[in-house]
């Protein structure tokens, strides 16, 4: 059962939405004021913020900064201005999304598990992602990082290094290389791996100063943890 914060400080729009996500099956928190909000967050195991912006004590939009320093949990904006300004700043701020007062019900819930869903398709990718030093590759989103730089890489430069993290410690050869990577039919000859394998030492090694990739002369290439 997901738990939802609501920080909000007009008191009667805080328990009617309380009411309506504990209908919903949701376990709900709440804060009057931005300071209180802050210290549930850091000190709780919530699932989602609905976050006012206009409060006592610390606005939303710090509210929301400080959050972003040390949690990625999702943050919607409750906001009664509808100014392109405020939008834009929440959402820069780090925010998942916004609702303008006066809001549907319906459209918050729906807003809310939007938020969710969204946060469960990252936590499955984050799970089968592959990771060997500073580097994590995401497959199912086709990124990757090195610490927290995300690294530009085409498609057959982040398909041969998702080959070779899958095959981690494994030396693979440059025919095996070509064949999974290029497919069967390609008529090109495997100096094509050694190209693209010095692509990805350009972009991922000479640049962080870290040695992933590893040649095995006469054979092919390998990725391996350290020794």
């Amino acid at each position: 059962m997901e738990k939802i914060l609501i920080v909000e400080d007009e008191e009667k729009l805080a328990r009617f939405i309380e009411l309506e996500l504990e209908h919903e099956g949701y376990q709900v928190g709440k804060a009057s004021n931005g300071r209180e909000g802050l210290a549930l967050v850091e000190a709780g195991s919530f699932d989602l913020v609905l976050l006012d912006i206009m409060l006592p004590g610390l606005n939303g939009i710090e509210v929301l900064r400080r959050i972003r320093n040390f949690s990625k949990i999702p943050v919607i904006l409750l906001t009664a201005r509808d100014t392109v300004v405020d939008k834009v700043t929440g959402l820069d701020g780090g925010a998942d999304d916004y609702i303008t007062k006066p809001f549907a019900i319906e459209e918050l819930l729906a807003r809310i598990r939007a938020c969710l869903r969204k946060t469960a398709a990252a936590c499955e990718a984050d799970q089968s992602a592959l990771q060997i030093d500073s580097l994590t590759l995401y497959p199912e989103r086709r990124e990757v990082k090195i610490e927290q730089d995300n690294i530009e890489l085409t498609r057959r430069e982040f398909d041969l290094l998702h080959y070779l993290l899958q095959n981690k410690n494994i030396v693979m050869d440059r025919e095996r290389l070509l064949n999974q990577i290029w497919g069967y039919d390609y008529s090109g000859g495997t100096n094509s791996v050694d190209v693209y394998i010095r692509y990805l030492r350009a972009k991922i090694e000479e640049p962080y100063n870290i040695k992933l990739i590893h040649t095995v002369r006469g054979i092919g290439y390998v990725i391996k943890d350290e020794d």
